[in-house]
């Protein structure tokens, strides 16, 4: 019995129902296996518990509102507009 563990952000039901049903589809299909074979599990993460670059998404976001960037984050991190040179 495969096993699919997607760890991530906090999402909604119906996108948590979104995700595991697609994932199963796209793995049935690419590994020709039936779906019902498949278990998808959902670990949710909040920004306090996950560091990226040895520090936590949620000083990351901290940061990005203090520094006030140009674009919005993505993915947890600060994007600034690019200067012309």
């Amino acid at each position: 019995m495969p096993v699919i563990t997607v760890s991530g952000p906090a999402l909604s039901l119906e996108k948590k129902r979104e995700l595991v049903k697609d994932l199963t589809e796209a793995a049935s299909k690419i590994m020709d296996i039936p779906k019902e074979a498949f278990v998808v599990l959902v670990s949710e993460n909040p920004q306090e518990n996950v560091g990226v670059g040895g520090m936590l998404l949620a000083d990351r976001k901290q940061d990005c509102s203090e520094e006030a960037p140009a674009e919005k984050p993505k993915r947890g991190g600060c994007r600034r507009k690019k200067t012309e040179a």
